[in-house]
């Protein structure tokens, strides 16, 4: 693996049945209501029936002092199951949700397998990586959380 990839994994666990999961998952632009690090999300091109092809521009805020803009194409979508995208722009890969009944609720799993691009990212990330990952991990922990919140809302 070069310096500046990054292959990251992030498992999330929700009480709470797969459909209402996929359902906020699969709903980006929505993602702003409750993920605080999702400043904005944009719709550039529709997807086919299935949402395959859609291309969305997202805006992240991160616990670190930048800000990352990426727009990502649907690639994949198994119902109740896989949802996975091509980033490009400020970071450039693949991202795949991966989405399974445990027994007890739901199990998410998060791939992310990116480049970075911003050339002063290029730059520092071999030095940076630990920080980077951790950046990652802080993002995605507000994910959770907010996922969980918006869960608990929602009607039965």
């Amino acid at each position: 693996m070069r310096s500046r990839q990054f292959q990251l994994v992030t498992e999330w666990h929700f009480i709470a049945p797969l459909e209402r999961v996929w359902d906020q998952l699969l709903d980006v632009e929505t993602w702003p209501q409750w993920w605080p690090s999702v400043s904005q999300v944009e719709t550039l091109r529709l997807g086919d029936c299935d949402g395959i092809g859609a291309v969305r521009r997202l805006t992240w805020t991160t616990a670190l002092p930048y800000r990352l803009i990426i727009e990502m194409e649907s690639s994949r979508i198994e119902p109740m199951s896989v949802i996975e995208g091509q980033a490009r722009g400020e970071l450039e890969g693949i991202g795949r949700w991966t989405l399974h009944h445990d027994g007890k609720g739901t199990h998410v799993r998060y791939d992310w397998q990116v480049d970075v691009t911003k050339p002063w990212m290029r730059l520092l990330a071999p030095l940076l990586r630990p920080l980077f990952a951790w950046n990652h991990r802080a993002v995605m922990a507000q994910g959770e959380a907010g996922l969980q919140s918006r869960i608990s809302q929602l009607p039965e």
